[in-house]
């Protein structure tokens, strides 16, 4: 498992759809009545995000393993 403290690389198009979904979130945060939130569910924005970092994840691992491998 790779340290906390390494930044993940993302491609353009996994960064345009990071932003894509933040907005959505922050536009559900607004819609949101309450003073403090919290009945808004996101939970179904953050597991997207959650995969688009996955993804980068495994693609990092994968080029580490291939260049130890060579």
């Amino acid at each position: 498992m790779s340290s906390s403290s390494e930044q993940l690389r993302f491609t353009a198009g996994e960064k345009a759809r990071l932003a894509l979904l933040v907005a959505r979130m922050a536009k559900r945060g607004l819609a949101d009545d309450r003073q403090f939130g919290g009945r808004v569910d996101q939970s179904d924005l953050q597991r997207r995000v959650e995969r688009i970092e996955n993804q980068a994840r495994n693609r990092a691992e994968r080029a580490r393993t291939s260049k130890n491998g060579k």
